[in-house]
């Protein structure tokens, strides 16, 4: 086993779905720090879940036995609604409490329902909660929501430590609980910028002719908002909903009818590699439009772009963008169309934004820097982060 004076550590990490993936930001999370740990030298295990991409069988990858040295293990589950995130972390925290790890990651608050488990085998537990995930529109009212809120009690009970995104988090959690917890924002790396080629293929689009919105069609993400404000924007620009439809196929439909009659609307659908390249290196405005975050990547990523982006006022988008980006009152229908009618009206403040961006969120979130506070966490030095 690994040694908190710096011998190699022997690390699990679960509660995602699987990577390699885009499939939400926690695969994001979860692919970047342990491909960044292993690169340092320490062994990680990532325990997959069985099953399809949330946003269709058609963007499976092969199942992998390893990915840029990270071992992968695909553990049971039953790939229905509701049970695919319970019995996959239920299996997968089983095998990692068997296992010969150091250090036990697991990742979002439904997971943590079976951090018990491997404390039980005296591991070291370490939680990070990506978000207050049983306040989410699907989980409204639903066993779902119980069991999310009884893995955040789990994790507040058992944890060694619990890494936040955001201060809001942090505060919710020393006000309900009087739990201490440590705040780790993400980070995101220098992207590449790509010329217009397949975008302008397959869809008819150009630099700084459409207005953006990518990641996951859910409804705390407020895509219906942005919608019913673009519908009456004076404007020949474009707007593109880029993403997939996660398990509920009943939001995209509710949207697709919105956008019904306005052939502006484009939807793309899921989007990776080239394709997601080359929609954030053209967009004109990048817009989230969220009622609920727990740290917005694609915010992140718009930013690295160089994106001008207007946003909702929550919390946790405005931790994010500071005095850099342009925001709204979240759920205020009017309030979004006339941020976007005067972006669209003056090019000058969106090309001020515009420059402005990318420096300030590379220098602000890195990806090194979470991952040397993340060791701390696991034992590796004695700094304290609180």
């Amino acid at each position: 086993m690994g040694d908190i004076d710096g011998k190699c550590l022997n690390i699990a990490m679960l509660g995602h779905k699987r990577i390699p993936s885009r499939e939400g930001g926690i695969e994001i999370v979860v692919e970047e720090l342990s491909t960044r740990l292993v690169n340092r030298g320490h062994k990680v295990t990532c325990y997959n879940r069985r099953g399809h991409h949330v946003s269709g069988k058609e963007f499976d990858g092969v199942r992998l036995r390893e990915y840029k040295g990270v071992r992968l293990k695909t553990v049971f589950t039953i790939d229905w609604k509701g049970l695919a995130a319970v019995t996959s972390s239920v299996f997968a925290a089983l095998y990692a409490a068997c296992g010969k790890y150091d250090v036990i990651h697991f990742h979002a608050e439904g997971p943590c329902a079976m951090l018990w488990l491997p404390k039980l085998f005296g591991k070291r537990c370490v939680a990070t909660i990506h978000g207050i995930d049983w306040k989410r529109e699907k989980w409204k009212n639903s066993i779902g929501s119980k069991y999310i809120q009884f893995g955040e009690k789990t994790a507040v009970k058992y944890a060694d430590e619990i890494i936040v995104l955001s201060r809001s988090v942090q505060q919710y959690f020393q006000e309900k609980y009087d739990r201490k917890t440590v705040f780790i924002p993400n980070g995101v790396s220098t992207p590449n910028q790509a010329v217009p080629r397949l975008i302008g293929k397959d869809y008819g689009l150009g630099k700084a002719n459409y207005i953006l919105y990518l990641g996951r069609l859910v409804p705390e993400k407020g895509i219906h908002y942005l919608i019913e404000a673009f519908k009456t924007v004076r404007t020949d620009k474009r707007l593109v909903i880029a993403g997939g439809s996660s398990d509920d196929t009943g939001y995209i439909e509710k949207l697709q009818k919105m956008a019904a009659g306005d052939e502006r609307v484009l939807f793309t659908g899921f989007v990776q590699g080239r394709m997601l390249e080359e929609l954030y290196s053209n967009a004109y405005v990048y817009v989230l439009p969220s009622d609920l975050e727990g740290m917005p990547l694609s915010l992140l990523e718009a930013m690295s772009y160089g994106n001008c982006c207007l946003v909702s006022d929550i919390n946790e988008c405005m931790e994010v963008v500071e005095d850099k980006a342009i925001s709204f009152q979240a759920g205020n229908v009017d309030d979004l169309r006339n941020k976007l009618q005067e972006l669209v009206d003056n090019s000058k403040t969106v090309e001020d934004y515009k420059a402005a961006a990318a420096d300030f969120i590379l220098k602000k979130y890195n990806w090194d820097d979470v991952v040397d506070r993340t060791m701390a966490l696991y034992g590796w030095d004695n700094r304290s982060l609180r």
